[in-house]
């Protein structure tokens, strides 16, 4: 069976300065996977290069067997390859439902005519609810974004991607802007995700990632050093000078 997700070699040289070196990696149907590196490291970079928002220097990126590698962003979602961001992109005065619907809408192609209306499509209605219910933002679906909590509107990002109906789901930061104890909330609707969809998480908050992903990737200086286990990585001597630190230390000791 071909990955969702392959990267052969990709490489992205800006002028003389290569910021991703020869990077390859799969993913597999219900892979849960973080990204993790230092500032500068090139993560977001590698991320762009596989969402479409910019063209490897050299490389290929193959979806579902697909060779997408000078392909657009559109075109991967209609694909199933989608993102979420650092930062909320949300339409802040309509409702969360409305959010939703609006997704759901582009993805099934059909017209907004009076939002509101459109969001209560029988068939919009049943969509938007279960995924809410997925989210764990059932009871806010009538709320306005703009009353919401900052963590609570990153629920809602996930849950607009997820009515894309992506079969590899790319996690930007989900905890970023979140405080520390309130991130379970991400973890809880990630772990309620279909368990076929594929997810990259990209975080800099290493607990999360730990407790997320059953395999890590280590990115530093644009070239991919570890690819393993939780274990492995906190483990791996390289990946502790160039990132883990002390945070190894204590994992290894614990």
């Amino acid at each position: 069976m071909s990955a969702l997700l392959q990267l052969d070699d990709v490489s992205m040289s800006f002028g003389g300065l290569k910021v991703t070196q020869e990077v390859s990696f799969t993913l597999q149907t219900g892979d849960r996977v973080g990204l993790i590196g230092p500032n500068g490291a090139g993560k977001t970079t590698l991320v762009n290069l596989v969402t479409g928002n910019l063209n490897p220097s050299s490389g290929r990126i193959l979806l579902q067997g697909e060779d997408v590698t000078h392909t657009g962003i559109s075109h991967r979602v209609r694909h199933g390859l989608v993102r979420t961001f650092q930062i909320t992109r949300l339409f802040q005065t309509l409702s969360v439902a409305d959010n939703v619907a609006l997704a759901l809408l582009q993805r099934k192609g059909l017209a907004m005519g009076f939002l509101s209306s459109a969001t209560q499509r029988p068939e919009i209605r049943d969509e938007w609810t279960r995924i809410l219910q997925v989210t764990g933002l059932e009871s806010r679906a009538y709320d306005p974004v703009s009353v919401l909590a900052y963590g609570e509107q990153r629920l809602v990002e996930i849950a607009m991607a997820l009515a894309l109906k992506p079969k590899v789901l790319l996690l930007d930061e989900p905890a970023a802007g979140i405080p520390h104890e309130e991130t379970h909330r991400v973890l809880d609707a990630i772990a309620a995700l279909p368990a076929d969809i594929a997810v990259l998480m990209i975080e800099h908050d290493i607990d999360l990632v730990f407790r997320f992903a059953s395999r890590v990737l280590v990115l530093a200086n644009g070239k991919l050093i570890c690819d393993g286990t939780p274990d492995t990585v906190a483990a791996n001597d390289e990946v502790r000078s160039a990132y883990l630190g002390s945070y190894a230390n204590d994992r290894r000791s614990a």
